[in-house]
């Protein structure tokens, strides 16, 4: 999906301080049938340009000059229109995940990722979905699996939301760092089914609904992770 229902391509913005990276990366999904309507180099830009061009997806790095990324996505994703952001990061840590998605983003991707990777990120991020790295995915799910496992919480707070069977099997596969690919082959179903799995279960724990995390994460204490 490179355009929306009614025809309009689906517009892009691509932030990064490294000009040939960001470059390229504006080449791949201009090929693939993105409108690149922007980029950005350092943090200030970045705020500036997108709340001017109010692209669809912000594919964001983290490491900006000027302002951090995570401060460029609080700025804009509190703007109107609101854009999906994306981020793409040399970090896996679990702090700089965890900050990402509270910060506003809906995906966070590893810059090892193939471009077939990205641009398929790109495409799902602008259709809502929560799109992670298999092993990052992991790590926020594996901390979902602890509070699920945790004793009911008291009545004011949200109750973490039952997985089915299968979904519980997925997910204990990829908090122990298993690939989609490797999960699938594991389980005999298909990469695509996996994918879907967990993208139910990211649903299901509300990790797109900023809100909630926040709360979860404060409460538990897991924003000191």
């Amino acid at each position: 999906m490179t355009e929306h229902h009614d025809g309009r391509p689906v517009t892009v913005m691509v932030v990064d301080d490294h000009p040939m990276w960001r470059d390229a990366v504006a080449r791949d999904l201009s090929e693939a049938g993105f409108e690149v309507v922007a980029t950005a180099g350092d943090g200030p830009q970045a705020v500036r340009r997108a709340k001017a061009a109010a692209p669809d997806v912000l594919v964001l790095d983290l490491n900006l000059p000027g302002l951090p990324g995570v401060e460029v996505c609080k700025e804009v994703v509190g703007y109107h229109p609101q854009p999906r952001v994306l981020v793409l990061s040399a970090s896996g840590e679990h702090a700089d995940v965890l900050e990402a998605v509270k910060s506003g983003a809906t995906g966070y991707l590893l810059k090892s990722a193939s471009t077939k990777e990205l641009l398929d990120a790109v495409r799902r991020t602008a259709a809502g979905d929560p799109v992670f790295t298999p092993g990052l995915a992991g790590l926020v799910l594996g901390e979902y699996r602890r509070l699920a496992g945790e004793p009911a919480p008291a009545a004011d707070q949200p109750v973490v939301p039952q997985l089915t069977e299968r979904e519980t099997e997925v997910l204990r596969l990829v908090a122990k760092g298993l690939s989609y690919k490797q999960i699938a082959e594991r389980l005999v179903i298909s990469h695509r089914t996996v994918q879907n799995h967990v993208q139910n279960t990211l649903g299901k724990l509300q990790l797109h609904n900023r809100v909630e995390l926040v709360r979860y994460a404060i409460e538990r204490g897991l924003d000191d992770a």
